[in-house]
């Protein structure tokens, strides 16, 4: 997946939240053991706006929505426990500074499961395959990713996307973004030209017509919720709650109502 640089004033504020979190009484263990941040909660973490993952949603009791929003909230609910959401930077998430630091319990924000975030980071099984994908306005002649050459790419920065682009889109000028929300806007005001990421995002970006994805990739992403490591009891509850959830019928409920018309 793809996102944010950490500005110094983010880093200070996340350092005193980290100090503020070791002093702090709230801290417990759920039923089964596992740490959490908040006692009888499940504090999760994702970069918003993400959609169709993560997005804003004022009149929703968490304040959000999106696929990864549903999936930890029936999690949350099969593990007896309250449903806190925080937005946060991706790389902050990806890097494992932001669990590391006692911010939340878990990320969910459609991150793709690589053996350089598993230094850092514990994972769940996986529970969404995706794809990459080429964004250009509808109007555009580029075609491929062979027609990046001198022309300005969208990526989000510590994302999948990001190093694919950098790995695939021979001379390309890449440019990066904190987040999605930024890229968009600047492919809107003509900045960039094209922009490289997760499908169901570029996706989300083809609604009004205005936009459409030229190319897919097949790159064996998988995503997966992250978990501080060593939390191995929390990711055994997860892992059990997903199982549960695939087995009931309850995963596919979910995957059907955003994604049922993909190819």
């Amino acid at each position: 997946m793809d996102k944010s640089r950490i500005s110094a004033i983010a880093l200070t504020a996340l350092a005193t939240f980290a100090l503020g979190a070791c002093g702090s009484d709230d801290s417990g263990k759920s039923a089964s053991g596992a740490d959490l941040v908040k006692k009888g909660t499940l504090t999760v973490c994702s970069d918003v706006p993400y959609p169709p993952f993560e997005d804003f949603d004022k009149a929703s009791e968490t304040g959000f929505k999106g696929f990864d929003v549903d999936i930890v909230s029936e999690v949350a609910e099969r593990l007896d426990l309250e449903l806190e959401i925080k937005d946060s930077s991706f790389d902050a998430l990806q890097s494992g500074q932001a669990l590391n630091a006692g911010q939340c319990d878990l990320a969910a924000s459609a991150m793709t499961i690589t053996a350089d975030r598993k230094k850092n980071l514990d994972f769940s099984d996986g529970y969404y395959d995706s794809k990459q994908s080429l964004l250009v306005p509808a109007d555009s002649d580029i075609a491929s990713i062979d027609d990046l050459d001198g022309v300005k790419v969208g990526v989000q920065q510590g994302t999948t996307g990001k190093t694919y682009t950098e790995e695939n889109a021979k001379g390309a000028d890449v440019v990066t973004f904190p987040s999605d929300a930024e890229m968009f806007q600047a492919i809107k005001a003509g900045q960039v030209e094209a922009l490289l990421q997760d499908l169901p995002v570029n996706l989300d970006h083809t609604a009004d017509g205005t936009f459409k994805v030229v190319e897919t990739y097949d790159t064996d992403e998988e995503y997966g919720l992250a978990i501080k490591k060593g939390n191995s009891q929390l990711v055994e509850d997860v892992n059990d709650a997903l199982e549960e959830m695939r087995e009931d019928g309850t995963y596919d409920e979910i995957y059907n109502s955003y994604f049922s018309t993909e190819n």
